[in-house]
């Protein structure tokens, strides 16, 4: 019997998110160590590509204060209401939600107007070589968000209005994007890697 999907939500009080923040590593984690958050330094961060919101969630549970942008008027709702339920739970999730302010809008078109140390760029990654599934709720994201064929020129606005540093989280084996300059270096983990472009 086929399974019907479960309806996507964004969910930052239970399943993956509660888990990374219970178990993650804290700023040992290459996403921490790419945005700059290392000796002590806790750079403003831009997640100019917000989606599911999960490596804005794990950045604002390590001390930064992150600013989220998403486009899609749909996966803006759905972060919303995430966002909301997270923060009646109280505690150390209302605490992180607190440093977390979402803005709707292309960040092409919000960037400029933005002061971010540190910029993260995660758009949809290119189709994979292998057959393997993508799993069902990156598919759906898929599904609402497109394909961000606007890649290369968000990263190059990035690199005009970051102050410290452009992070663009792309899979660990595809080729980096035509049309912008070469990283300053990478961090590469097993499925992804995160190409480093500095700008101070």
């Amino acid at each position: 019997m086929k399974r019907e999907p479960t309806e996507l939500r964004v969910d930052f009080v239970n399943g993956p998110v509660a888990h990374r923040l219970r178990f993650g590593g804290g700023r040992g984690q290459d996403l921490a160590k790419a945005m700059g958050l290392r000796g002590g330094k806790t750079p403003t961060i831009i997640d100019a590509t917000a989606g599911l919101g999960r490596d804005a969630f794990l950045l604002a549970s390590l001390g930064a204060e992150v600013t989220l942008i998403e486009r899609s008027d749909k996966m803006h709702a759905l972060l919303e209401q995430g966002m909301q339920r997270a923060a009646v739970e109280g505690g150390q999730l209302r605490e992180i939600i607190d440093r977390m302010t979402l803005l709707k809008g292309d960040a092409k078109d919000l960037l400029p107007d933005l002061s971010g140390e540190s910029i993260l760029i995660d758009p949809m990654h290119p189709p994979r070589k292998s057959n393997a599934l993508v799993k069902q709720e990156l598919r759906q994201v898929r599904e609402i968000v497109g394909s961000d064929e606007d890649a290369a020129d968000l990263v190059r606005v990035a690199l005009a209005n970051a102050t410290k540093r452009v992070v663009l989280k792309w899979p660990a084996k595809a080729d980096p994007i035509e049309g912008i300059r070469p990283c300053t270096h990478q961090i590469l983990g097993k499925s992804t890697r995160y190409d480093v472009f500095m700008t101070g």
